[in-house]
């Protein structure tokens, strides 16, 4: 069923937690108000059209918005990696490998080669704790060097990394 996004006038004087303000228009024409999920595809889809071949990452907060909105909520650890040009201008964000609540499994061969396929210049990993710490663990750092190193080897470059938290 398509969707189109349609705010009504109303929603300039309504508060911004009734959804009923925002409403989404069906295959047939008719409109009704848009679910949480609908909203929330909403708000992804505009972050990332505005993240995705902006000039520079010069703004971490677009960055730091979209990725939470990306993470937010998940019961999952999910690892993702954002894939930048010469000029750190996205060029994807990948959710490459899904975990359980407390732990996901990482195989760098599979970092460099989705690096290759993309032709990076430069990536940024991201992934969510959603026990709510923010803190690296040890196993995290870790895994960064490893990927920094075998990264290295194919002239792409380890921006940073974010811990996100899920809730």
């Amino acid at each position: 069923m398509a969707h189109d996004l349609f705010s009504s006038l109303d929603s300039f004087t309504t508060s911004y937690a009734d959804t009923s303000a925002l409403l989404v228009r069906d295959a047939a024409g008719s409109y009704r108000p848009a679910g949480e999920y609908e909203i929330l595809k909403a708000a992804q889809c505009l972050l990332a059209s505005r993240v995705r071949g902006t000039d520079t990452l010069s703004s971490p907060q677009m960055v730091k918005d979209f990725l939470q909105l990306r993470l937010a909520g998940l019961e999952h650890e999910v690892f993702a990696v954002l894939h930048l040009d010469t000029q750190h201008r996205v060029v994807e964000y990948v959710e490459m490998f899904q975990g359980t609540v407390s732990q996901t499994s990482v195989y760098p061969r599979e970092v460099v080669k989705d690096a290759m396929k993309l032709n990076s210049s430069a990536v940024i990993f991201v992934h969510n704790h959603p026990s709510g710490s923010a803190e690296p663990s040890r196993a995290d750092e870790m895994l960064t060097q490893t990927l920094k190193t075998a990264l290295s080897l194919v002239d792409v470059r380890v921006i940073g990394k974010r811990t996100a938290k899920s809730s």
